[in-house]
């Protein structure tokens, strides 16, 4: 069983007992309950369901593992001939979720 789930502009696969790394959520605290309810497809034992959007009802439940930031990335800008030179770094926050069930609709 899996589920198709939209979560910060993007898409993701998750299956219960599995680990997740998404954009961060606002107000997701370590250890609490979080819900997903933009599932866009949902595959069971009885078949595929796809929704138009979203499918209505199925939802993820999971827990949150931990809140944390990615490796840094370097950005360099340059302009060839024109002594134009920057450098800056980029980390982007992210949610660890592990999917605890996945609920039909």
């Amino acid at each position: 069983m899996f589920a198709i789930v939209d979560s910060g502009g993007k898409q993701f696969r998750v299956s219960p007992n599995e680990t997740v790394k998404v954009e961060k959520i606002i107000g997701a605290d370590d250890g609490s309950e979080i819900i997903l309810d933009k599932v866009l497809a949902l595959s069971s034992d009885s078949g595929m369901k796809i929704g138009s959007p979203y499918i209505e009802g199925a939802k993820v439940k999971g827990q949150v593992i931990s809140n944390g930031r990615t490796k840094k990335i370097d950005v360099f800008k340059m302009k060839p001939r024109k002594n134009y030179r920057k450098l800056t770094t980029s980390r982007k926050y992210f949610t660890l979720i592990r999917i605890a069930e996945i609920i039909g609709g």
